[in-house]
């Protein structure tokens, strides 16, 4: 069975396929990717109409190279994200694989989109234990229980405000750093004390939320650290800066993956989304997983980023557990929640 997938929640447009297989494992096809994150950089962050005219402008020439890429002219069936995402970024994606599920006359699934983010790791690491997935973009940040793939999620905590991704970005822009942020703050830590500067670290009290998040007071933290140096008319450190900003992120998500993993009794933490290319995330997740004794499985940087390849795993996953084709009057939803079924296979 060969599936397509089309992801376009945010500024990424993407078109992947993926080969299933009866031991259940999930073999690549084709993986392409236009992104418009250029045209974002000048506002510091994406622009919904922006993002919606570029995946009308990449939907159709990203289908034709996955399609020559992986050498086929046309999938077993179709899936597509429906959200949670950008109103208009969704209705590009799904409105093509709408058509293109039509005209090729192949069974269409609607898709959530972090569950692709959890089952794209399938690609590198094949078939998934139960699980806990921490996911972590500019727009989400989630520890999900995850039993199978063709399953709804259970979502055990999120971000009460900012997501990680989100601070990321805004830190990045307060330092001058520009967009997006991950990647440049985390260059810019290399050079820099993680321990240099004591930011706090949100949400870890004792009468805290065991699973849940708050980013928003390490952002605030940070800015009025910058606008005291720059009002004592000192330099702003900026590698110790974005060293001990990045640590207090990855401390705190770290933390408290490995905690729900405990808490539900699996072994096993996927991580997932942008944000989990940042190099501390990585290691520090590595560190505490083996003091754990738990398996930490994280896809390849470019699996972790938006991509069709993640909903095209997802869809195979959901197909092979026996989903019935979703109605081409689905709609999209920008607010989709992980707890929400997998596949919208009645429209609900």
């Amino acid at each position: 069975m060969i599936v397509m997938g089309i992801e376009s929640s945010c500024d990424e447009t993407g078109v992947g396929i993926v080969r299933w297989h009866e031991d259940g494992t999930c073999e690549l096809l084709a993986d392409e990717v236009a992104s418009s994150v250029d045209q974002h950089a000048r506002y510091g962050g994406v622009v919904p109409e922006v993002a919606s005219r570029a995946h009308l402008e990449a939907i159709v020439p990203t289908m034709r190279r996955a399609l020559a890429q992986a050498g086929i002219a046309k999938p077993d069936a179709l899936a597509v994200t429906i959200g949670p995402g950008l109103a208009g970024a969704l209705l590009v994606g799904a409105a093509a694989a709408k058509a293109y599920a039509a005209a090729w006359n192949v069974p269409f699934y609607a898709l959530n989109h972090l569950g692709g983010h959890v089952a794209v790791d399938t690609l590198e690491h094949g078939p998934m234990p139960p699980c806990v997935a921490l996911l972590v973009s500019g727009g989400h940040t989630h520890l999900l229980h995850v039993r199978d793939l063709a399953q709804p999620i259970e979502e055990l905590g999120t971000t009460v405000d900012d997501a990680a991704g989100e601070a990321f970005d805004k830190v990045a822009r307060l330092l001058g750093l520009g967009f997006p942020g991950g990647p440049a703050l985390d260059a810019a830590a290399r050079d820099g004390d993680p321990k240099a500067i004591a930011f706090p670290r949100g949400m870890t009290g004792p009468r805290d939320a065991r699973h849940d998040f708050s980013f928003s007071g390490l952002k605030t933290a940070v800015a009025r650290y910058v606008e005291s140096r720059e009002r004592a008319g000192e330099p702003v450190p900026i590698p110790d800066v974005a060293a001990s900003f990045q640590e207090a992120v990855a401390d705190v998500l770290t933390m408290k993956a490995v905690r729900a993993a405990t808490d539900v009794g699996v072994d096993t933490l996927v991580l997932g989304g942008g944000a989990t290319a940042n190099s501390r995330i990585r290691s520090l997740a590595q560190e505490r997983c083996d003091a754990a004794g738990l398996t930490l499985r994280i896809p390849k940087p470019r699996l972790c980023t938006d991509n069709g390849v993640m909903i095209a795993a997802l869809g195979a996953h959901v197909i092979a557990g026996g989903a019935r084709p979703s109605p081409l009057t689905v709609a999209t939803d920008p607010g989709l929640s992980v707890t929400v079924s997998q596949s919208r296979v009645d429209g609900d």
